[in-house]
């Protein structure tokens, strides 16, 4: 797994090319905040391929987090990642890799029948009980984390993984009351304390789309407190001194920036947001849909533009997300080598200040 020394000798090798604050500090290690995110495309040999070749040019130029799941491109992701780590001229110990468990994942290619499949491969086995199977495709009792995160140490084809995200918990919130999905998560997060016990993982958090950073009263709410809560219960009951729990996933960018802006989450003085709540409380933020998904590499809206640093539109949208209180590392999604050159170059400049920052939302 990524290591103090690793890191940091990454860090002392590139630093040097980069803006004020590029390698921020995740644990004990060192990490850009700029990562590569592997979410988008098609489950192909192809896109396998533009994917190594991204993710090699990243680790060699000064990225040196990278970002998976097991359900991306039907498992294709993580394996490409795997050996794109193997073929890279970069130490294993330089690398910090997060990966996440929960949706259900096809093997390779997707079925004719996902929910034959779904039934057949993990339902009939015993692998899931009917009951945690939210809508078909999503689960996180302990049991199957256990089997998810083992699959994803094979495809990858590491010892252990640097962060392990429950992914998206809020969707079990579509079957089952929030307190429930609350117990599930103590459920998850204590098996994952064993695993980190056992060293099979560094850190843990939870991958989420809209539980954070959206109202109390909307269906997808999760409280942070709770879950930080909940996270420290499962440490006690692993017999951990201290939880393992570390990094909170979420998106955000100059259009979807919700996170900043939305005063949901529970704070020692009153409501504030979840980037506010997560750099108060010690955790590392990790944001994803840094440029959204690439459609702000065409525009931005202008006098936002004119306060960031960038040769083109994505370096600033990427140095707008990183620029957020919180924000440890801002990933983008990238199969180009010509992008992730591009999004390489956002680096070189300064983030935005505290106070340019808040004026933005001014």
């Amino acid at each position: 797994m990524a290591t103090e020394s690793g890191t940091h000798e990454y860090r002392t090798e590139h630093g040097d090319e980069f803006g004020r604050t590029y390698f921020r500090r995740l644990g004990d290690c060192a990490v850009s905040s700029v990562g590569l995110g592997t979410y988008l495309g098609n489950p192909t040999d192809e896109v396998d391929a533009a994917y190594r070749d991204a993710i090699t040019t990243a680790l060699e130029g000064g990225i040196n987090v990278v970002d998976t799941a097991i359900n991306y491109r039907c498992q294709r992701s993580e394996r490409t990642v795997g050996r794109a780590i193997k073929d890279a001229e970069v130490d294993r110990d330089a690398v910090f890799v997060a990966t996440k468990g929960g949706f259900v994942p096809f093997d390779g290619e997707r079925p004719e029948n996902p929910g034959a499949f779904v039934k057949e491969e993990y339902v009939d086995t015993g692998l899931v009980d009917r009951d945690d199977l939210v809508r078909g495709s999503h689960c996180i009792a302990p049991e199957y984390i256990d089997d998810q995160l083992d699959r994803s140490l094979d495809n990858l084809g590491l010892d252990a993984v640097d962060c392990y995200y429950v992914h998206n918990p809020e969707t079990q919130l579509l079957e089952t009351s929030r307190k429930e999905v609350y117990d599930r998560l103590e459920a998850a997060f204590t098996r994952l304390e064993e695993r980190a016990a056992e060293g099979d993982i560094r850190h843990y958090g939870v991958a989420t789309w809209t539980a954070f950073r959206v109202p109390k009263s909307h269906d997808d709410y999760l409280s942070l407190r709770e879950v930080v809560s909940r996270a420290r219960k499962a440490a006690k009951a692993a017999e951990n001194t201290t939880t393992h729990f570390r990094v909170v996933q979420l998106p955000f960018n100059v259009v979807m920036a919700d996170a900043f802006t939305v005063e949901s989450q529970d704070g020692p003085e009153g409501e504030q947001s979840a980037l506010w709540f997560a750099q108060e409380a010690g955790l590392n933020v990790m944001t994803s849909a840094s440029i959204a998904q690439g459609s702000l590499a065409e525009e931005l809206p202008e006098d936002v533009a004119a306060q960031l640093d960038g040769d083109t539109t994505a370096q600033r949208a990427i140095n707008f997300a990183r620029s957020a209180p919180g924000v440890t590392c801002s990933l983008v999604g990238a199969s180009d080598p010509n992008h992730v050159r591009e999004n390489l170059d956002a680096g070189r400049f300064d983030p935005m200040g505290a106070n340019a920052f808040d004026a933005v939302f001014e």
